[in-house]
């Protein structure tokens, strides 16, 4: 009976985050399919779905698209408890479209900033030519935009430690690192924050009191 109970549960879950799935799916059999190719082969194929400078000055819209299909580390089950605990949670809070709609705002902005940074640094000879073709695929920034909008499906006062260690957890980083995907992602974090518009109206946020209280009864 508790097994089923559970099963109906994780059914009407993963039902309520119908985009978040479809996705997952999605990378599954991407990321099967990088793990039977050579690693000379990968490489080379993952470069024509790069979001590279060169791929965006030749098929913007095309890479834009296909680079949120691969993950270049080859690793998809930690993907799979990550979309789990936000992007699902925030499909379900916010509607599949919403939803959506930040993760391509953190996607092809932080794609297009962090990008068009490098290009300012290999003009100006702080980074080598080779840069325009370096390998950039991967759904971390649509991760981190919607990791910055859920802020605002957490009460006050709690959202701000939630929001304190995700600044400190891309800021860093940034400021240690200072590469052009540390900026992708920090900015993508911004972006995520500046979705608020499309979390009015989404309900009562969420309050950690009210939920340990209600595991206890």
């Amino acid at each position: 009976m508790r097994m089923r109970r559970g099963l109906r549960a994780v059914t009407a879950y993963v039902r309520g985050a119908p985009g978040t799935y479809v996705w997952l799916l999605i990378l599954f059999f991407t990321t099967v399919a990088l793990n039977h190719m050579s690693p000379r082969f990968e490489q080379h194929f993952l470069r024509q779905r790069s979001t590279n400078i060169h791929e965006l000055s030749n098929n913007p819209v095309r890479v834009l698209f296909s680079s949120a299909m691969w993950i270049d580390s080859g690793r998809w089950l930690p993907y799979a408890a990550l979309y789990t605990v936000f992007h699902a949670q925030a499909e379900r809070w916010l509607g599949t479209l919403r939803w959506l709609l930040v993760c391509v705002a953190a996607h092809v902005l932080a794609t297009l900033i962090s990008e068009g940074a490098l290009l300012w640094a290999v003009q100006r000879h702080m980074a080598p030519e080779s840069a325009v073709n370096t390998l950039d695929v991967g759904v971390s920034y649509a991760l981190a935009g919607v990791m910055g909008v859920l802020t605002y499906r957490i009460a006050t006062p709690w959202r701000y430690p939630y929001l304190a260690v995700l600044l400190v957890l891309y800021g860093v980083p940034l400021v240690a690192g200072r590469t052009f995907t540390d900026l992708g992602h920090f900015t993508s974090v911004l972006i995520g924050l500046g979705c608020r518009p499309l979390a009015g109206g989404r309900g009562k946020p969420w309050n950690p009191e009210e939920t340990l209280a209600a595991l206890r009864h």
